[in-house]
């Protein structure tokens, strides 16, 4: 075989080896379905990722391979993002969820709140909150976030200059567990009805017919045995469901608040609640009751909801209000458990109805007076009297207080 010949021989076996090897590669190539009805433009080739490697030239390399598959998974993996925005007072509160509706902490969220400008989720709890906003609607947009779908459309909220009485809906991603925080800072209600008492209080179960006889319980009744409880007599029980910290002014849920509306209800022992404020304005009256109203809608409730008014130590946050802000606190944090179709209640000793508070204006709420005496000096109108925080009842390992209802 001549020169020219083998020449002309091995340039046709390399094009054959070409050709199958295109034929190969474009066999195992996943099939491009044409549209009929939108034909491709021009400048979409450049992001089809069928032809992305033509001008990619470490396409084939084996790590730019791999890593270009992990981006695509992590984008189809990543987490879907909600938003919440809502209002009470000349403010915005934000919220950015999972799709469980819980908010998502550990990443630096930035929102968009056309036209205030940006803000940033510096505590990494999945919550915003912006106070002093003037009344008008405003825009919310979440930036975008590494691993994240954000929402793309923008959410509306409405902002008042005036105070309504209605229940937060997204209040539960406020709420704190015990475990969250500082208990022994947090949870410092004093009560100076004991400072108060006289050497007649009746620490013992109030004999009589004319008395329905009550108790109330938060965690520090520690685990209730209901059934000895109901057996011992006790007829209805107010249960405390949370506090306001008085410290650092967080939500929190009574750790025992599931456990004790359930045991008392299992027994049939009639319920009302309780929630100890902390609130230092209307506001956070407002989301008080939202806190409790959240809590409660799984269950019945035969008594009030009552708002638990008293000092914290002398330290607390709301110790130093005057009269007319902590009335107005009382009145916004009742009237939002009335909007829920809910009994209203106010709880507080004889000396802080009389020296704390503008009792007169509180009269259309169920009063619960706490003074330890055989005979009450308080000359108001009370419905239940909680005559000792001595007391003890079979089923309870620890001294509990007391409370009568008079049936006359």
């Amino acid at each position: 075989m001549d020169k020219r010949v083998r020449n002309l021989a091995i340039i046709a076996s390399i094009s054959a080896l070409l050709l199958i090897v295109l034929i190969v590669w474009r066999a195992n190539q996943p099939p491009v379905k044409p549209s009929v009805s939108q034909p491709v433009a021009a400048h979409e080739e450049e992001d089809d990722p069928y032809r992305a490697f033509l001008k990619d030239d470490t396409f084939f390399d084996s790590d730019s391979l791999i890593s270009s598959v992990k981006v695509s998974e992590d984008a189809d993996n990543s987490e879907r993002l909600f938003l919440q925005a809502s209002s009470v007072l000349k403010d915005i509160r934000i919220t950015i969820t999972d799709a469980e509706g819980t908010a998502v902490a550990g990443y630096p969220f930035y929102v968009s709140i056309d036209p205030l400008g940006e803000y940033k989720d510096l505590d990494q709890d999945g919550i915003i909150y912006i106070p002093g906003v003037s009344a008008g609607d405003y825009w919310v947009s979440l930036h975008e976030a590494d691993g994240y779908r954000v929402p793309q459309d923008p959410m509306r909220v409405s902002v008042s200059d005036v105070l309504e009485y209605t229940v937060i809906e997204d209040i539960g991603q406020y709420i704190l567990s015990e475990d969250e925080v500082d208990v022994a800072k947090e949870d410092t209600r004093i009560s100076e009805a004991k400072d108060d008492a006289d050497d007649t209080e009746h620490t013992g179960k109030w004999e009589g017919s004319d008395a329905v006889l009550g108790i109330d319980v938060s965690v520090y009744q520690n685990d209730i045995d209901w059934d000895k409880v109901a057996a011992a007599g006790v007829e209805f029980v107010i249960i405390r469901c949370g506090y306001r910290g008085s410290t650092k002014g967080g939500l929190i849920e009574d750790s025992k608040f599931k456990q004790n509306i359930e045991g008392a209800t299992r027994v049939g022992i009639k319920v009302g609640v309780y929630f100890f404020t902390q609130a230092i304005n209307e506001v956070e009256a407002v989301e008080e009751a939202s806190m409790v109203a959240m809590l409660c809608r799984d269950y019945h409730l035969d008594y009030p909801v009552f708002i638990d008014v008293e000092g914290a130590g002398g330290n607390g946050r709301a110790d130093g209000l005057d009269n007319e802000t902590r009335t107005n606190v009382v009145k916004a944090f009742c009237k939002t458990i009335e909007s829920e179709g809910l009994y209203a209640g106010v709880y507080s000793g004889r000396w802080w109805y009389y020296n704390k508070l503008n009792d007169e204006e509180l009269q259309d709420f169920v009063h619960w007076l706490a003074e330890y005496r055989s005979d009450p000096l308080y000359t108001g109108r009370f419905s239940i009297w909680q005559y000792t925080s001595s007391g003890q009842i079979d089923g309870i390992s620890t001294r509990v207080d007391m409370d009568l209802i008079w049936q006359n």
